[in-house]
């Protein structure tokens, strides 16, 4: 028996795609209409968490923070089958995952910290990302479960708490990405250029492609032999500016990207390789 607490739109759709596997599954959510919602997949809804999770080997929670995980688990606590194992997908802190793992295996509870890079489709369809750390005996023994909920689980070694640092990257990366798309429809809106071009310029040429190589330019500390100086692409970075501005908008996060290049400029990097306003980041 499987329970899942929290029935978000990704929590409802691993829940069908459990169902269509044949998995019978216990659910509750915080909101009981969306767990009651399920019903009519095949589960079974719970309007009290701890009823939610009796009986159940493997509860699985997608919930919203690292407040809203330590809540819902000590409300449910009453409820657990001994020895059963949680499975949290929730992006939580780093801290947070490692103060749990601790803390449930003292209570005699497997507690396993799998965050995902999974949209509701992918939850649906069992295609995605799942993240994994620690103990490997755990993950080596619940893989098989994770497997069938995900096109692919990533599995970062020994150390608790990892998954959850590298799920809190990867969606500062997106969060990134996302933002610097909104900038450059802001500065094709200025200058009057329509969707298609944007387009037809990113089918030839994919910046996207650029990633790993950059990553490894930025944190590879040697800044001296440039292919775009920071001086260069400060001026460039200007007009951007100007050009948004003389359309009417305004750019979201290139200002500040403004600000580090002059930074970096003011202590004497103007002649380095852009990627240079990088370097604090890359030291370690």
């Amino acid at each position: 028996m499987v329970a899942f607490l929290g029935i978000g739109l990704l929590g409802a759709n691993f829940v069908k795609a459990l169902l269509k596997k044949g998995t019978p599954v216990q659910v509750w959510n915080r909101t009981p209409s969306k767990a009651a919602a399920l019903e009519a997949d095949g589960a079974k809804a719970f309007a009290d968490v701890a009823e939610a999770v009796k009986g159940a080997d493997i509860i699985h929670l997608t919930l919203k923070d690292d407040a809203a995980v330590n809540e819902v688990l000590a409300l449910a606590r009453r409820g657990l089958k001994p020895g059963a194992t949680i499975i949290d997908h929730t992006t939580t802190s780093s801290a947070g995952a490692i103060q749990r793992t601790r803390e449930w295996k003292e209570q005699g509870f497997i507690y396993l910290h799998a965050p995902v890079f999974m949209g509701p489709v992918n939850a649906l369809e069992s295609t995605g990302y799942m993240l994994v750390s620690g103990d490997q005996t755990v993950i080596s023994k619940l893989k098989p479960v994770l497997s069938e909920m995900t096109g692919k689980v990533l599995n970062f070694g020994i150390e608790e708490g990892k998954a959850a640092s590298m799920k809190l990257i990867g969606n500062l990366f997106l969060v990134t990405f996302t933002a610097g798309i909104a900038d450059t429809l802001s500065l094709a809106k200025a200058l009057h250029v329509p969707l298609d071009d944007l387009n037809t310029l990113f089918d030839s040429w994919n910046p996207g492609a650029l990633l790993a190589a950059r990553l490894q330019r930025v944190a590879g500390g040697k800044y001296d032999q440039p292919s775009w100086e920071l001086n260069m692409a400060r001026k460039d970075t200007q007009l951007f500016m100007d050009a948004a501005a003389e359309g009417g908008t305004t750019l979201a996060v290139i200002p500040a990207i403004a600000a580090e290049m002059d930074k970096w400029i003011a202590k004497g990097h103007g002649g380095d390789d852009w990627t240079v306003i990088g370097k604090d980041a890359a030291t370690r």
